[in-house]
């Protein structure tokens, strides 16, 4: 992990040289395979497709293969998000070295999107109404042109241990949890107090986490649409803070457990915590990392109605030597039907509108959650959702350098009045 001085400065020296590609770039032509091609090559090639964390495409790459004999994939699969980015953003300013098709995350699309031109156009006839609309238009740039082919989004739920509820005599159902937590971050917070008074084990992961479920909430949180910076006067996100940080400090809900981290994941085999926000995609997260712990659950709740955590795209650079037989590949892996099979394999939740309507997407339940009806848990929470945050090109250094405040909360290492003037000057420094 690269310190955030390094990473600001990095960041820096991939603007200037995107700036200066997005002046001499040439843009490639939009016409190429869609969904309804069959995608083989009339020559044997082999295409590069880069992902991160778990999107569930390794049976589908060979299933690919099978049917398309002349088509060989090569599957780079960066640990995390972060390295993903980096990577891109860095090959991107470079002009080569980039992947026949890149997945790109939602929270990092905005950066791209300044430099939509250096991304073949996938629009077509038959992209119209594919995906739900708020996925679509956050790939669409301001001349219409589709740079990413919609994989999965995270509608949230809560997951939690059935089994520390009940040891605490708390209701353990999936019904009565719901009922329990409630609509509202308050009623969420209460419920681990009342947790809490009966149990050592913390109500909740980490406060960066949580935070995240909070603050994409916020339809307008760090950035207008106009271009100027709020995040440090916005008044929503100053009062998000408060709360995520009263309730896991001051009321001691948090296990400071920052996500991803080696404790964090080891904390999933010792009781590390009783619930946490939970969108489609931590479904497989969860049972990798507890696998053999019996007591886990979801909940069709989730504070403050709906949200959506995640998500991610397939872009196809210009770079690419092999443009129509990347864009039939990432249409394909993108189809309703391969969205399901991911989602049954990993829980990545479907953004097709097809794949939403499927009664195989709600026949779906995971065993190693008590049988709980995940497909139609998730259909309920991705409908619930009311709000779609704008994302400026500074979200994700403005949201990162809010994630390193709140660790410096849980690690001890500042206040949280004097973190949070360092996440001021922080964002300041972006400029």
């Amino acid at each position: 992990m690269t310190t955030r001085t390094t990473r600001l400065q990095a960041l820096a020296a991939i603007a200037v040289g995107l700036l200066t590609l997005s002046a001499c770039g040439s843009s490639a032509d939009a016409d190429g395979s869609t969904s309804g091609s069959t995608g083989g090559a009339s020559a044997p090639v082999t295409l590069k497709l880069a992902t991160f964390n778990q999107f569930g495409y390794e049976d589908l790459i060979t299933e690919y293969m099978a049917a398309h004999p002349n088509v060989t994939i090569e599957h780079k699969k960066a640990a995390t998000s972060n390295e993903a980015r980096d990577n891109l953003n860095t090959r991107l300013a470079a002009g080569s070295g980039l992947s026949d098709i890149e997945a790109v995350e939602v929270d990092w699309l905005p950066e791209l999107m300044q430099y939509s031109d250096k991304f073949v156009d996938l629009t077509s006839a038959d992209t119209a109404g594919r995906w739900l609309d708020w996925k679509t238009k956050a790939a669409t740039d301001g001349e219409g042109r589709l740079i990413g082919y919609g994989t999965d989004v995270g509608p949230e739920a809560i997951c939690y241990r059935g089994d520390l509820f009940k040891k605490a005599g708390l209701p353990s159902d999936r019904d009565a949890v719901a009922q329990l937590i409630g609509t509202t971050w308050e009623s969420y917070f209460a419920a681990g107090k009342q947790f809490a008074a009966k149990s050592d084990v913390p109500w909740f992961d980490s406060l960066g986490a949580t935070w995240q479920g909070m603050v994409n909430q916020v339809e307008t949180a760090y950035e207008t649409p106009e271009g100027d910076v709020i995040a440090t006067t916005n008044p929503q996100v100053k009062a998000t803070y408060d709360a995520v940080v009263k309730a896991g400090i001051t009321d001691g809900l948090s296990a400071k457990l920052q996500q991803w981290s080696d404790d964090w994941v080891a904390s999933f085999q010792d009781d590390g915590f009783a619930t946490m926000l939970c969108p489609g995609w931590m479904v497989g997260v969860i049972e990798g990392n507890a696998k053999g712990v019996k007591g886990w659950d979801v909940a069709n709740t989730f504070p403050g109605g709906g949200g959506n955590w995640g998500g991610s795209y397939l872009t196809v650079p210009t770079q690419s030597k092999h443009q129509a037989e990347a864009k039939a590949l990432a249409a394909w892996l993108t189809a309703p039907e391969q969205q399901i099979k991911a989602f049954k394999k990993v829980g990545a939740f479907p953004s097709q509108q097809a794949a939403l309507d499927s009664p195989d997407l709600a026949s779906v339940t995971v065993p190693f959650f008590n049988d709980a009806p995940t497909g139609e848990i998730f259909a309920d929470r991705a409908k619930a959702v009311t709000v779609s945050p704008f994302k400026g090109p500074k979200y994700f250094p403005i949201n990162d350098a809010m994630q390193q405040a709140l660790t410096r909360i849980e690690d001890g290492s500042a206040t949280p009045e004097a973190s949070w003037e360092k996440f001021v000057a922080d964002v300041q420094a972006l400029g």
